[in-house]
């Protein structure tokens, strides 16, 4: 049972350096025409509380105002990018439960 839970939080480890990744870079544009890249930067702050470990749990306000000022859309499609990546990396497809 530890050997899954060690490949359970290395998936997850993954899983959420992808994502960190992917809103670092993403560049996508919603409906009404705003980049989506200014507003995902701004979840640099939330990184201390999603790290696997992270000896933090609770978000700071910090973080969860810049995770309120992330358009849904935005957040949705950069989730949706995140999801495909390991499949177009050749990377074992991730199941999150």
């Amino acid at each position: 049972m530890a050997a899954s839970s060690s490949s359970s939080k290395s998936s997850l480890a993954m899983l959420m350096k992808v994502a960190m990744l992917v809103a670092l870079v993403l560049v996508a544009t919603v409906a009404d025409g705003q980049s989506c890249n200014r507003h995902l930067s701004g979840l640099n702050v939330c990184g201390e509380f999603v790290v696997p470990g992270a000896d933090k749990t609770n978000p700071s306000a910090e973080c969860c105002n810049a995770l309120e000022a992330v358009p849904s859309e935005c957040l949705c499609n950069t989730l949706r990018i995140a999801s495909r990546l390991p499949t177009r990396c050749s990377i074992p497809t991730l199941s999150c439960s």
